[in-house]
């Protein structure tokens, strides 16, 4: 079995992919004004050589006692969300998003799942993709 690089690790400046999105401090449309507020964030290159993919994200929902069904009814009726598994402890729900971009991905979990009934706080996983080891 290989063992992985420490965390301290030194990488090369050459094997580091620079991501598309850095340093966002809103969300930016049309326009001078952005809908939707957004706190200032970079968004990171995986450390281990992974490809960054926007366009897929776990979404986890934690809702108030009793609601879970509710939640789930409402979810349904949202195109960009893929699967919706209700679980047991926290969270309360995982659902599979596909979106076309960070800014349908802030909209989509801002102005959909937050404003549903039922709903006390999410937690935002994007997917990206790993790059082949090559045999030795």
């Amino acid at each position: 079995m290989k063992k992985s690089k420490p965390a301290g690790a030194t990488l090369h400046k050459s094997s580091i992919r620079t991501p598309g999105l850095t340093e966002a401090t809103g969300i930016r449309y049309v326009g001078n004004k952005s809908a939707i507020p957004a706190v200032p964030c970079t968004i990171h290159t995986p450390v281990d050589g992974g490809i960054f993919i926007s366009n897929r994200a776990y979404v986890l929902i934690n809702v108030l006692p009793g609601r879970t069904g509710n939640v789930v009814q409402a979810l349904s009726g949202i195109k960009q969300i893929k699967n919706i598994d209700p679980c047991w402890g926290k969270p309360d729900i995982i659902v599979v998003v596909e979106v076309s971009d960070q800014d349908a991905l802030t909209q989509l979990v801002l102005r959909r799942i937050h404003e549903i009934d039922g709903v006390s706080q999410t937690d935002t996983h994007l997917v990206y993709r790993l790059k082949d080891s090559k045999a030795k």
